[in-house]
């Protein structure tokens, strides 16, 4: 019998990673575990699938989470936000052995995941953070890049938009709240340095990027892992950035128009009498008007892109790929719980040899992981939604088929 536990498994990201997993026939078990017990046997009763259970989690409790991973070959952590659980989630799988994957997008949390890579060693287990969209497929691509498409890689510059989900929840406002706030790492001219969003180096780095099937967008610097962990491991690499924005931009603004006045202070503040700290009104006033805005600005259902742009050199001339990944109909959670179930299921086949902590760049064999997609793919009939352009220096775009691609990095 193989069991996964998907933590947070009745969330926007894990329930999409839940029913892959029901799906894939990989897994005899799986337990999903949610601090809404209720929402979480909802969704066991709809997968039609005979192993599958729901189970209480306290996410900052290492006792809960040994007890929903009792058994489980591995465990698929959706719980955010990670800078608060992914540490003490991490901890508690690793006391038990399991191995374990998690789609944390935090560049603090994944520093202190990373610190942990020599006591996950000495556990014996493998641990792959970031499998998501951004960090996560975007990484399995530079990867690609380095090792396929170019001599040299110089730059890899990462974007996504999304939007239009049926609901968010309180911890994806929260993250985005936090990504404001904090330092946004950005790996340029070979440097690790910090901006801040709202500060000149923040604004100096905005732009407007066209996505497709989307529009034209302006983005903004995101502290996302990757400008940690990608130019630790391709070699040469000179500019690694994130950028991005929720849609519709109204929301985005609002968001940030929040955070500026100071409205999401943690800091409690007295109000008729109770004690209440600034940013639990505001998350909620926020979600009280995403509605409207996704529907004024036309967003019918979920959309979503993810687009790089790398550049380097092959046979001593420029070229520049670039990468977009996009599809009406999917928003944040099919973009990340997608190749997180993929990342669950190989490292429950033992596709993930490394032992420690590992980004997606080291930890996933891009053979692997695109056969994989291509299987799963394959198997609901849809086509992998990427469209690959080749600009060689001085020329003009040319389309690269998605087989192609698939046939150079599988058949490798």
């Amino acid at each position: 019998m193989t069991k996964v536990a998907v933590l947070g498994g009745a969330g926007a990201v894990g329930s999409v990673a839940t029913r892959t997993l029901a799906a894939t026939g990989v897994f005899d078990e799986i337990v999903v575990a949610d601090r809404d017990l209720l929402r979480a046997r909802a969704l066991v009763g709809s997968l039609g699938f005979q192993g599958a259970s729901a189970a209480p989690l306290e996410a900052d409790d290492e006792e809960s989470v040994r007890r929903v991973s009792v058994g489980a070959r591995v465990v698929l952590n959706c719980v955010g936000p990670f800078y608060r659980y992914a540490p003490i989630i991490l901890s508690a799988v690793k006391a038990a052995g399991i191995d374990y994957v998690d789609v944390c997008d935090d560049f603090d949390a994944t520093e202190k995941l990373l610190a942990m890579d020599e006591e996950v060693k000495a556990a014996g287990i493998s641990a792959l953070i970031g499998m998501g969209s951004s960090p996560g497929v975007a990484n399995v691509i530079a990867r690609v890049a380095a090792d396929h498409l170019f001599e040299q890689v110089d730059a890899i510059d990462i974007y996504h938009a999304h939007g239009g989900e049926p609901e968010e929840g309180r911890a994806v406002v929260a993250h985005r709240i936090h990504s404001m706030v904090i330092d946004v790492p950005v790996f340029l001219d070979g440097k690790l340095q910090s901006v801040r969003l709202f500060e000149d180096s923040g604004h100096s780095l905005e732009e407007d990027v066209e996505f497709e099937g989307l529009g034209t967008y302006r983005v903004y610097a995101y502290p996302h892992p990757e400008t940690l962990t990608l130019p630790a491991h391709i070699p040469g690499v000179k500019q690694v950035t994130n950028k991005g924005l929720v849609l519709p931009p109204a929301y985005a603004e609002l968001i940030k128009g929040a955070v500026r006045l100071g409205m999401t202070s943690e800091e409690p503040i007295e109000c008729h009498g109770q004690y209440v700290p600034p940013v639990a009104f505001a998350i909620s006033f926020l979600l009280s008007r995403r509605a409207r805005l996704t529907r004024e600005a036309g967003i019918e259902g979920p959309v979503g892109c993810l687009k790089m742009v790398i550049r380097g050199t092959k046979d001593g001339h420029g070229l520049t790929y670039v990468f977009s990944l996009a599809s009406e109909g999917q928003g944040m959670g099919e973009g990340t719980g997608l190749p997180a179930a993929l990342g669950a299921i190989l490292a429950a086949t033992g596709k993930i040899r490394a032992k420690g902590v590992v980004p997606p760049e080291v930890g996933v064999a891009p053979a692997e992981f695109f056969a994989l997609l291509a299987q799963i793919m394959g198997a609901t009939g849809q086509p992998i939604p990427v469209h690959i352009s080749r600009i060689p220096e001085g020329g003009t775009p040319e389309n690269v088929p998605v087989a192609d691609l698939l046939s150079l990095v599988v058949g490798a």
